[in-house]
């Protein structure tokens, strides 16, 4: 059997520490430049640390998501206002056909619809209930239909001056009489 000789391990001497920084500055050549390539390159391995950049994306995606709820939650009040205000102006038209002129209907003339201002003064008294009024009163050449235009301002929520705008609404009432069938257009 071999004999195998050992060496004895001894411990580190202890250095002064400007004995240690000396070290460091006499480094070999090749040693100095892998270190200031990697220092270049800006990775984990040396130089510029990432510390800190994920927080910023996340800042950012975190303003975009805002962003997007406020133009989610702004568009569908805006949508919301266009259909409520297409309801009332349909029903200001109801109210405002239903203005007969009861004077003509006895005097064998037929149904008609009042003076034009009776009609405005009933359609506004309905959309004064909801703090709007009639922005424009149309009536067919025959004066069986009227038309009512209604517009709003529609005031964001969330987005303030950036979505800001009115919405119109239009509804439309036929004076309809001894109806017996379905008209066909």
């Amino acid at each position: 059997m071999a004999r195998v000789r050992t060496r004895a391990v001894r411990p580190p001497r202890a250095r002064p520490l400007a004995a240690r920084t000396l070290r460091a500055r006499t480094l070999p050549a090749r040693t100095l430049r892998a270190r200031t390539s990697r220092a270049r390159l800006g990775g984990p391995l040396g130089g510029r640390s990432d510390r800190g950049a994920l927080s910023i994306f996340v800042a950012i995606c975190a303003a975009y998501v805002v962003l997007v709820i406020a133009l989610v939650i702004d568009a569908g009040g805006k949508l919301r206002l266009a259909e409520r205000v297409d309801a009332y102006a349909q029903e200001a038209a109801r109210m405002a056909g239903q203005q007969l002129d009861e004077a003509a209907l006895l005097r064998g003339e037929g149904y008609k619809l009042r003076a034009r201002t009776y009609v405005e003064a009933a359609a506004d008294s309905y959309l004064a209930l909801y703090g709007l009024s009639a922005a424009d009163v149309e009536f067919s050449p025959d004066g069986a239909t009227v038309t009512i235009t209604v517009r709003a301002e529609f005031r964001p929520v969330l987005l303030g001056e950036l979505g800001k705008g009115k919405v119109t609404g239009k509804g439309s009432a036929t004076l309809v009489h001894g109806v017996k069938e379905a008209e066909t257009a």
